[in-house]
C-alpha cells in the first residue's frame, strides 16, 4: 500500500546505509558537488568509535586524486607513506633465499606514486567531518531496520524507531550487508577457507618506502610500508592455522612472524594488535534494483591479493557519485531504473573480472606443487622483461586503468 509522506518524515535525495570509507566519501562527493541535495547517512558507530580502527590500508594514486578532489587528502598526506617500489617474490616458508620475480617502480605521473598507505581512521575520520561540515545529516548510531520501496520514494525505518523517506537508498554496509539482503539480491560466493591476518610492525631499519609480496604456500605474505619505521603486514594462512595464531601467546605469534617477514629489516617488533578476518569471494548478481544501489563491499567482497579491495570501493563511489550529479543537474529522477543502470554497466563487469582475477591468482599461488611453481615463476619473470605489460599492471595498482570516472582523475563532477 502506499504510504504518503507525512509532516514527522523527513525526504531526502538519497539516503547512504554505512559509514565506512565507501558510504562516507560517496555522500561528501554529492553533497560537495550538488549542495541542494538533501543527502542522509545512517551509520551503527558513533564518530568516536572511528578512532579504534588500528588497520592502514594501500590508497591508489586515483583515489588520493578523488581524496584531494573532495578537500581531505591534505589532511592526510603528512602521515602517509608513499610507495615507491614493489617486489614479487616466490618460494617456499623454509626456502633460506627468497629470489625476486617481479619489482615494480616509478611514478604515475612525475612526483606522483601509484600508491600510499594511509592509516584508516584518519581517513574516515576525516571523511566523517568533512561530511558534516557539507551538510550531510548523519543519523549515528543507528540503523536501517527496514524499507519499503514506492513508486516515487522509498519508507525507511530506523533502528531508533524513526521513519523517513528517500529517492534512493544506497547500501555500503559491508560485505555481510544486511540492506542487500532487504533488498533481495542474491549473491555468488565462496569460502577460500583462509584468513588475512593484520597487524603492525616495527623495525630497525628503514624500508624506504618498499612493498614487498611474498606468494607462500599457505598465501601471500604482504609487508607494506608506513611511516617511522613500520611496516602494515597482511598474513593470509588456512582459517584454523590464523585463528591459533591469533588467539595464542604472543611469543609465538612473533617467532612465526619473523619466519616469514625475514631478516633484511633488522629486529621486528609488534607495534598493534592482531586480527584475523576470513577471505571469501562475494560477488552480487546485480548492483542495483528498484531505487536501491550497492556500492563498495557490499556489492564485491575479492581476496586481497591484488590489494584493489578498498580501490574498487572508490571507484564505485566516483562512478555511482557521477551517475547521480549528472542525472540531478538534468532534473531527472536520481532512483530511476535507466540512470542506476548506467551505473551497473560501468562498474558490475570490472568488478567481477577483478574477482575472477583474483581467484585464479591465489589459487595459482597459495599451493606448494613444484610443477606449477615453475610454470607461475616463468610467467612471473616473463612480465619481468616486458616494460609494456609491467606500465599496464602500474596503471591497474593505481587504479586509473579503463574509462575512469571524474574523481579518480582528478576532476570535479
Amino acid at each position: 500500500m502506499s504510504k504518503k509522506q507525512t509532516a514527522t518524515e523527513e525526504l531526502y535525495d538519497v539516503t547512504i546505509g554505512g559509514g565506512g570509507y565507501v558510504g562516507l566519501s560517496l555522500a561528501l562527493a554529492l553533497k560537495q558537488s550538488e549542495p541542494s541535495m538533501k543527502v542522509a547517512l545512517v551509520d551503527l558507530r558513533p564518530r568516536s568509535a572511528i578512532e579504534n580502527d588500528p588497520r592502514s590500508s594501500a590508497i591508489a594514486a586515483g583515489a588520493v586524486r578523488m581524496l584531494d578532489q573532495l578537500g581531505i587528502w591534505y589532511q592526510l598526506e603528512d602521515e602517509a607513506q608513499p610507495i615507491t617500489e614493489m617486489i614479487v617474490t616466490d618460494s617456499k616458508l623454509h626456502d633460506s633465499v627468497r629470489p625476486v620475480f617481479l619489482t615494480f617502480a616509478g611514478d604515475v605521473d612525475e612526483g606522483e606514486p601509484f600508491a600510499h598507505m594511509v592509516q584508516n581512521n584518519h581517513m574516515v575520520g576525516a571523511l566523517h567531518d568533512a561530511a558534516t561540515d557539507a551538510g550531510v545529516h548523519i543519523f549515528a548510531p543507528d540503523s536501517v531496520k527496514d524499507f519499503a520501496v514506492e513508486p516515487a520514494h522509498v519508507n525507511i525505518t530506523l533502528g531508533s524507531g524513526k521513519t523517513i523517506q528517500s529517492r534512493l537508498i544506497v547500501a555500503a554496509d559491508g560485505v555481510r550487508s544486511k540492506l542487500r539482503d532487504l533488498a533481495g539480491i542474491h549473491c555468488n560466493r565462496w569460502s577460500y577457507n583462509q584468513s588475512g591476518i593484520v597487524t603492525t610492525v616495527a623495525h630497525e631499519r628503514p624500508h624506504n618506502g618498499r612493498a614487498e609480496e611474498h606468494f607462500l604456500p599457505s598465501g601471500p605474505f604482504a609487508i607494506l610500508p608506513l611511516k617511522r619505521n613500520r611496516s602494515s603486514i597482511v598474513w593470509t594462512e588456512k582459517t584454523n592455522e590464523a585463528n591459533r595464531l591469533v588467539n595464542g601467546d604472543e611469543f609465538t605469534f612473533e617467532i612465526e612472524l619473523e619466519r616469514r617477514f625475514g631478516h633484511h629489516l633488522g629486529e621486528i617488533k609488534l607495534d598493534g594488535p592482531r586480527q584475523a578476518f576470513p577471505l571469501n569471494l562475494v560477488l552480487a548478481r546485480s548492483f542495483v534494483t528498484n531505487r536501491f544501489a550497492l556500492a563498495g563491499d557490499a556489492a564485491h567482497g575479492i581476496h586481497p591479493i591484488a590489494g584493489q579491495g578498498l580501490n574498487f570501493g572508490f571507484k564505485d563511489v566516483a562512478a555511482l557519485s557521477e551517475v547521480l550529479v549528472d542525472a540531478h543537474r538534468l532534473g531527472l529522477d536520481i532512483g530511476a531504473a535507466h540512470i542506476l543502470e548506467r551505473y551497473q554497466s560501468w562498474r558490475r563487469f570490472d568488478t567481477w573480472q577483478m574477482g575472477m582475477t583474483t581467484d585464479v591468482l591465489n589459487r595459482l599461488f597459495s599451493n606448494n606443487i613444484d610443477p606449477v611453481r615453475a610454470v607461475r615463476d616463468l610467467g612471473l619473470g616473463l612480465v619481468e622483461r616486458m616494460p609494456f605489460l609491467k606500465k599496464h599492471f602500474i596503471g591497474e595498482a593505481a587504479g586509473m586503468a579503463g574509462p575512469s570516472p571524474k574523481l579518480l582523475l582528478g576532476n570535479p563532477l
